[in-house]
């Protein structure tokens, strides 16, 4: 899902981004996207980081799968015996 981005760039650079996208016959939103995955690539080679591993990490968790579903069972369990009574 596309979202909307505002943001205030010198006007070189939008004049750069008007020039490109007339150049390579594509959309201003895919020089900024392809720019942006470009520099991504570039920082994650130089610094050797991973940006999945500084994001939400939410698959290393210290918990099986198992025991996350358990404990989310019974829960569930506890919540539904509070609304009969």
């Amino acid at each position: 899902m596309d979202k909307v981005l505002s943001a205030r760039v010198d006007e070189r650079v939008l004049h750069q981004i008007n020039m490109l996208a007339k150049e390579l016959h594509t959309s201003k939103k895919s020089v900024i996207e392809e720019a942006i995955m470009t520099y991504v690539k570039k920082i994650e080679a130089e610094k050797g980081m991973d940006v999945l591993d500084l994001t939400s990490g939410a698959w290393k968790r210290d918990e099986s799968a198992e025991e996350i579903v358990s404990k989310a069972r019974t829960a569930f369990r506890k919540s539904m015996e509070r609304h009969r009574k």
